[in-house]
């Protein structure tokens, strides 16, 4: 497997990206540390063909994790699904020309919109390679099964913004694997700038009904269900900070410099409490889940909280 060198703000190489197999035939694509643009992906293995399940930010990465996905399952027919748009989970999707590329509809427009992000200034500077915008272009509105052989994936949205307005979910039921994309993060800081703190709430609780046995979050190792309520406090605590520090007239900037993160200031990547507070502001306004705020002020601010300094990015 190829990777690119890496190494964090310690001088200390990231350790490379590995597979895990989660359940028969169901793989996970785990990439170190998980932080700003180095997701996760997986794919689902069957004698038909492949699953793939999101792409990665860079032309690198997205090779790295077709070689993977090749070295397990040898040539045959590609799918993708992407969870949402974010360029992390989408970027590579051109790397699979003869791939269907399956999202959310409102996934397609965005990618669309906004192209191959490259958002150089806001992140430490990325080598992003050949990339060229590929859209999912089999979209859904609610739900949609794929086939893996026999082996059903269910492809789930929930009616409402969370980390976006596009986020879906892969949940296997025979295999009781759910990949969430980012609607979970495990030890990174959950980021719902781009959808709803409200909505966010919601998903959760319905990810929690699935009760699934392996979760493979859109960063972080793989873990179990736990993370989900975990995740859910972190919510709650931007939402419950928010209504008092708007009430008080107080900055979104201003009241991440004074609230105590506590058990939160572990996570990685802590500035993502200012873009929450952002949106979690919008909706103490009356904004609806999804609607538009200015989401580049929030980054301006979140590098202000980052001391005035690129957000930490070793994609």
């Amino acid at each position: 497997m190829t990777s690119a060198h890496h190494d964090d703000s310690h001088g200390h190489a990231l350790a490379p990206p590995h597979v895990d197999e989660v359940a028969d035939g169901v793989y996970a694509y785990v990439q170190p540390d998980g932080t700003w643009w180095i997701n996760n992906t997986g794919f689902v293995v069957g004698e038909s063909g492949v699953l793939c399940i999101d792409t990665c930010a860079t032309e690198a990465r997205t090779r790295a994790f077709l070689e993977a996905v090749d070295t397990v399952a040898g040539p045959g027919r590609r799918t993708v699904v992407n969870t949402h748009h974010h360029g992390d989970h989408t970027n590579g999707n051109c790397l699979l020309p003869y791939a269907a590329i399956i999202g959310h509809e409102l996934c397609r427009d965005a990618v669309r919109a906004t192209g191959i992000m490259r958002p150089d200034g806001i992140f430490d500077p990325v080598d992003w390679g050949a990339l060229e915008v590929a859209a999912p272009f089999i979209t859904f509105e609610r739900h949609l099964n794929v086939y893996v052989d026999d082996l059903l994936v269910e492809l789930h949205h929930f009616g409402t913004a969370a980390h976006t307005t596009n986020d879906v979910v892969a949940w296997i039921p025979e295999r009781k694997v759910l990949f969430s994309g980012d609607l979970v993060f495990n030890g990174g800081t959950p980021f719902v700038l781009m959808g709803s703190v409200a909505g966010a709430l919601i998903v959760l609780d319905r990810l929690e009904e699935f009760d699934a046995a392996v979760v493979v979050p859109g960063h972080g190792p793989p873990c179990g269900p736990e993370i989900i309520d975990t995740v859910g406090r972190y919510i709650r605590f931007v939402q419950e900070s928010a209504a008092e520090t708007w009430a008080a007239g107080i900055s979104p900037l201003e009241a991440a410099r004074q609230i105590d993160l506590g058990a939160y200031a572990a996570l990685t990547d802590p500035e993502r409490i200012v873009g929450n507070l952002h949106r979690a502001y919008a909706e103490c306004a009356g904004a609806r889940p999804g609607d538009h705020i200015d989401v580049p002020g929030a980054f301006i601010d979140m590098v202000a909280y980052n001391g005035g300094r690129p957000l930490r990015c070793l994609a």
